[in-house]
């Protein structure tokens, strides 16, 4: 399965997530790469302080962020039971060829107004890749949640009736995230018995029932 976590809007935690669902995955004895499709090259950064931090590898990370990821993605499918694609934020034919390229697209949303998170441009972007791939999956992924805020009980009953819909699973706003990060660790190493990663698991759960 490819996996593609796109969102035109910077911030939303595109990085976060798609490493760790990838460590999630690798956990459950899965091969995984991840490639980073984003020009600023964050999961490439994450996994290089991994390296200094002389800590095992999980998955391996490669940096792809060019418009002929649909055609190279499959490729390294071939080597694979899993890819995960960072993708980036405002670049067009980069988030074309990751659409092309994924069988499921995770679009990462924080809970705010419709017109806050609802990109038009990005849900006329997957309309257009799903001319030429009908079966391409897609599901809004709320991230960032603020402990029982009526906004996001709010944003994820209106995501509800959306299309794509929303994953029934959201990952809280927790510093946890931020500080696994410094070291190239997930947040499943550094605190095992915590929420935020019985979030993860949860979250990587369903993602993987969504496989086609």
């Amino acid at each position: 399965m490819i996996v593609a976590l796109l969102n035109q809007k910077g911030g939303v935690g595109k990085t976060t997530l798609a490493l760790h669902l990838a460590g999630a995955l690798a956990l459950h004895g899965r091969r995984v790469t991840l490639i980073d499709a984003d020009p600023q090259g964050s999961a490439l950064d994450w996994s290089q302080q991994r390296a200094r931090e002389n800590v095992s590898r999980l998955f391996g990370v490669v940096g792809l962020a060019r418009d002929t990821l649909h055609r190279e993605a499959p490729e390294l499918a071939r080597t694979a039971d899993h890819i995960v694609i960072d993708g980036p934020p405002r670049v067009a034919s980069l988030m074309r060829s990751a659409l092309l390229a994924a069988d499921l697209v995770l679009i990462p949303v924080q809970p705010s107004p419709l017109d806050g998170w609802a990109s038009a441009e990005m849900l006329e972007l997957l309309r257009e890749a799903r001319i030429y791939r009908p079966q391409l999956a897609a599901r809004f992924v709320l991230n960032r949640c603020g402990a029982r805020t009526v906004i996001a009980r709010e944003t994820a009953e209106t995501l509800a009736e959306h299309d794509p819909a929303v994953l029934a699973t959201t990952i809280g706003q927790r510093v946890v995230f931020a500080e696994s990060a410094q070291s190239g660790r997930l947040v499943f190493e550094v605190a095992e018995h915590t929420v935020a990663a019985r979030e993860i698991t949860a979250f990587a759960a369903e993602v993987a029932r969504l496989a086609p």
